[in-house]
């Protein structure tokens, strides 16, 4: 693949990120995704009250195991986001969007995911989101197919 001609100082070059494996989700992301499909969202709670979204099976802090699931969302708030102006082949939306950390109602930490907001100027951090969900789940990712402006 050639490079780009520079624009006033400017150099591009081609990236490619892809992550082409499979991993099993054991017990705590497997409940997370069947949830997903179930058009619910879940945290987990650790010894300290801490909520932690997407669930992890072990306290960052501690290393304790993890059990108890709670639910949270389905809204939450911006707290970071870049716009994609133009979207690539494999990410979740066809037109522009923002790739946005949401911490969402009930969660103690934000999860990343895709904003369908229309245009750039309608983001700001605090912004309201809610979950849209896939209309035919697969069991992943994409069955929370993105978030969009709370009305």
């Amino acid at each position: 693949m050639a490079l780009a001609p520079p624009e006033e100082g400017v150099l591009r070059g081609p990236h490619v990120l892809e992550y082409p494996y499979r991993r099993s989700l054991g017990p705590v992301l497997g409940r997370f995704f069947n949830d997903l499909r179930e058009r619910r969202l879940v945290g987990i709670r650790t010894k300290s009250g801490k909520v932690l979204v997407p669930p992890q099976e072990y306290d960052p802090d501690t290393g304790d195991a993890l059990h108890e699931f709670v639910p949270v969302g389905p809204g939450g708030e911006i707290v970071s986001w870049s716009w994609v102006s133009k979207p690539r082949k494999k990410q979740p939306l066809t037109r522009p969007f923002a790739y946005a950390l949401i911490k969402l109602d009930g969660a103690d930490t934000p999860m990343l995911h895709a904003v369908d907001a229309g245009d750039e100027s309608k983001l700001a951090i605090g912004t309201r989101v809610v979950a849209r969900f896939a209309d035919e789940p697969t069991g992943g990712i994409l069955d929370l197919r993105c978030f969009e402006l709370e009305a």
